[in-house]
Parts: C-alpha cells; structure tokens; sequence
C-alpha cells in the first residue's frame, strides 16, 4: 500500500497495523541518487521543464486501475508564493495531457500554513498536516489519484485521501514520482 519493498511483495507490517486511507501507491523511482537531484533541480531550482520528463516516466507506468481524475496535493498559498508554482500541479497537468485523464486542479485547497514537511522528523509530520485540506468536489463512487513529486513518510498523502474519502471516493491511490526508502 505505501510502495515500501517487503521481502516477497506483501503489505507490510505497518499498513497492516495502520492502514492508509489510500489504497495504493504508485511510485516510479526511489528517492536517491540521480533521482533525488532531478527531483531538487525540478523543486527547488525552479526547473519547471524537468516537470515534463517526470510526467513522462510517470505515464509510463499507470497506476491500475486507472483513476477518473487526477488530483495535485495542494500547496499553502505562503508557500506557493515563495516558490513560485505547485510542484504537484505541474506535474499533474502533463501527465494528464499525456494520459486524457482529467485533472481537478481546484477540487481540493490546504486550509492552512505550516512548517514544510522536509523540515520536520519523520514522527511529526502526520501531526503536522492533520486538518490541513479541504475539498468542495463531490467524489462519489470516483476513483481518484493524487499526484505528488515525493512520498516520504506517507502523512501528507493520507490525510489528503482521508478528505477524499470524507467527500466519497470509492478508491485512492497515491501516484507518485518516487518513494524515499525506509530509515535504517
């Protein structure tokens, strides 16, 4: 479920114990060299280009079953300023012009401001987005993806899908560009 490798394939132990409130996570790359720097490159030095070659790989390898829409985790408007662009709705926005899935771009918004999640521990970051999104899209009976360039813990994607499912989607997948892998 959160695309993190168990020795022959099985949800792991933790999804077991806790699941997500998505059902899935497709995930093209492991967070670590080269893909980490393409990643930062794309993020953070506003290489808003390499956004089509991440759509472009991701297209490659659709999560099944397809979703009816594509929705880009929201950004905090604070944060959105500083960078200048959604990272998420970049990416989104050619990977459905690449796969004729339709994209909600306005069906969810982050309700509010905090630290980014990069800044924090691992243990903090679900406490840190609990309550942040809302959606105004009614979702029933739609299978819906979220698009997002990193899962790293999860906390993020799962409190997004958790209002997904509050406004009836039948079936959430994280779609993702890459998964950071387990701490030791």
């Amino acid at each position: 479920m959160c695309a993190l490798p168990t020795s022959s394939g099985e949800t792991c132990g933790s999804c077991l114990a806790d699941p997500p409130n998505f059902q899935r996570t497709c995930a093209l790359l492991t967070y670590r060299f080269p893909a980490d720097r393409l990643i930062q490159a794309f993020k953070y030095g506003s290489r808003l280009a390499l956004a089509d070659t991440l759509a472009a790989l991701m297209a490659e390898a659709p999560p099944d079953p397809l979703p009816d829409r594509l929705i880009p985790v929201p950004l905090a408007r604070q944060r959105l300023r500083v960078r200048g662009f959604n990272q998420a709705l970049e990416i989104a926005r050619r990977l459905a012009a690449r796969t004729g899935i339709p994209l909600d771009p306005n069906a969810c918004s982050r309700t509010r401001h905090g630290p980014p999640q990069v800044e924090l521990p691992w243990k903090e970051r679900a406490k840190n987005v609990r309550g942040a999104f809302a959606c105004g899209a009614d979702l029933r009976g739609t299978r819906v993806a979220i698009v997002d360039d990193v899962m790293t813990t999860g906390a993020t994607l799962d409190e997004l899908a958790r209002v997904l499912r509050q406004r009836g989607a039948a079936d959430v997948t994280a779609w993702v560009v890459a998964r950071t892998p387990r701490k030791p």
